[in-house]
């Protein structure tokens, strides 16, 4: 079971709290009684990092194919709204 702690708890518990994570044991922060963070594994963060990396594609995928028919904006008219025309475009 995840270990709940304050934030001055967490403050004075901090290596101890590294150690039980690299044992693979995650604690919650919280701040007047409501969670506001966590200490996790890295494999449990680098897990959910991957999971939303892999979330984030398939909603690509899935924009673009209800999106097949609609015209699409080329790479240099998007650099051209965030930077301006190009040099080469003006002279």
């Amino acid at each position: 079971m995840d270990e709940s702690v304050s934030v001055r708890e967490a403050r004075a518990n901090l290596a101890k709290l590294l150690d039980q994570a690299e044992e693979g044991e995650a604690t919650v922060i919280t701040r007047a009684g409501a969670p506001v963070a966590a200490i996790v594994p890295i494999e449990e963060y680098e897990a959910l990092e991957e999971a939303a990396d892999e979330l984030l594609a398939r909603q690509a995928l899935r924009t673009l194919a209800e999106e097949a028919d609609e015209p699409r904006a080329s790479l240099a008219d998007v650099l051209a709204d965030l930077f301006g025309p190009s040099a080469s475009d003006v002279a």
